[in-house]
C-alpha cells in the first residue's frame, strides 16, 4: 500500500491512472486527492511517476500485480486508448475514459458492448459538462424557444498544448480536442438535438489534423447553430456560447464556468469540472451502470466527413 492509499478511508475505491501526462497531473490527480470516493492506488506510464504512488511501466504489469484495484482512468491519447480499455475490461476493471472517448465511434461502441457483457462500468467523460454554469443553462433553456446559437471557441495551441505532437497526428482530432468541449456542452444544454449540415476545416500543410474549423448545424426547430474553432488565437482566449431565445439571451463564457442572462450574471457553483467527473463515476459504480454518450464525438466525425478541406501555412511549434 502506498502513502497515497494510506491517507484515504479504507472504503474508498482504488483507482489507477494510466498515462501520467499534463491532463493527469493538472486535473485527475488533484481531483482524486479531493475525492472521498477514490484513492489513487497506482500509475501506469513508460516514462513518468508520481511521488509516493506505486508505478508500473505497462498496463499488463499493473493488472497482474494489483488485482485489488477495481478501476482505471485512461488519460492516454485516443489513438492508443482502445487496446488499453479492452485489456482493462477483460481483466474485470471498471474504466473511465478521458475525452474524446476514442479515436473512432466504432471502437467506443465496441467497448460499451464489452463493459455490458462483463457487468462493468464504462464512463466516457465530458469534463466541460460539469462546468458550474452548464446545468443552470440547461434548466433555463428547457422551457424556452431557441432562435439561434453561436459558439466561439478560440485559444492558443502553443499555450495549452505545448509539445503534444499526438494532437497533430491522425486520430488526434486537432482543434477539435478543445472544440469537442464546446460540442459536449451544446449537446447537453440543447432541448432538441442538432446535426451537422456543413463544415470547413483548415489544415496546416504539415499536419494531419485541423488548426481551425467552421461548423453549421441544423435542427428540427430551424434555429441556426454555428461554431467557430481556432487554435491560432493570441491575447484573450475565447470559450463562449451565446443562445438567443424568445425570452432573452443566454451567454456561457469561460468554457461554461459563468453564465449571464441578458447581460446579468447568474449565480452558479464553484469551478470543479474534474471533481464532478469523479462524483459521477462513483455514482455509476454504486448503481452498476455505464455512461457512454458519443454525441460530441459523432459531430466531430461528421465534420471530417462533410468538411471542405482548406490548406494553410505550416504550423511550427
Amino acid at each position: 500500500m502506498t502513502v497515497t492509499e494510506q491517507t484515504k478511508d479504507a472504503t474508498a475505491t482504488g483507482i489507477a491512472i494510466v498515462g501520467v501526462g499534463k491532463i493527469a497531473r493538472d486535473q485527475h490527480v488533484p481531483s482524486i486527492g479531493r475525492s472521498s470516493a477514490f484513492r489513487l492506488a497506482a500509475t501506469v506510464s513508460r516514462n513518468a511517476e508520481l511521488d509516493g504512488v506505486e508505478s508500473f511501466a505497462t498496463l499488463e504489469a499493473f493488472l497482474e500485480a494489483r488485482p485489488d484495484v477495481p478501476a482505471v482512468a485512461l488519460c492516454v491519447p485516443p489513438q492508443v486508448r482502445f487496446d488499453l480499455a479492452w485489456a482493462a475490461l477483460q481483466a474485470g476493471r471498471h474504466v473511465l475514459l478521458e475525452k474524446p472517448p476514442g479515436a473512432t465511434l466504432a471502437e467506443v461502441e465496441t467497448l460499451a458492448g464489452l463493459a455490458a457483457e462483463q457487468n462493468l462500468t464504462l464512463f466516457a467523460t465530458w469534463h466541460s459538462r460539469f462546468a458550474p454554469a452548464v446545468a443552470p443553462a440547461k434548466a433555463w433553456l428547457a422551457s424556452r424557444t431557441i432562435r439561434s446559437v453561436r459558439i466561439v471557441w478560440k485559444e492558443d495551441v502553443r499555450r495549452w498544448h505545448p509539445g503534444q505532437e499526438w494532437i497533430w497526428e491522425a486520430g488526434g482530432i486537432g482543434v477539435f480536442d478543445p472544440g469537442i468541449n464546446a460540442l459536449s456542452i451544446l449537446t447537453e444544454i440543447m432541448p432538441l438535438p442538432v446535426h451537422l449540415s456543413g463544415a470547413q476545416l483548415t489544415f496546416p500543410e504539415n499536419r494531419d489534423t485541423p488548426i481551425a474549423a467552421s461548423l453549421v448545424f441544423s435542427n428540427s426547430a430551424g434555429a441556426p447553430v454555428t461554431a467557430e474553432f481556432d487554435w491560432r488565437q493570441t491575447g484573450p482566449q475565447s470559450w463562449d456560447i451565446t443562445v438567443e431565445t424568445d425570452d432573452g439571451t443566454l451567454h456561457l463564457s469561460a468554457g461554461g464556468a459563468t453564465m449571464a442572462i441578458d447581460g446579468r450574471k447568474a449565480d452558479h457553483g464553484p469551478e470543479a469540472e474534474y471533481d464532478g467527473i469523479y462524483v459521477r463515476f462513483a455514482e455509476l459504480l454504486r448503481k452498476g451502470e455505464s455512461e457512454v454518450d458519443v454525441s460530441p464525438l459523432r459531430h466531430v466525425a461528421d465534420a471530417f466527413m462533410l468538411g471542405k478541406r482548406i490548406v494553410t501555412d505550416p504550423f511550427i511549434e
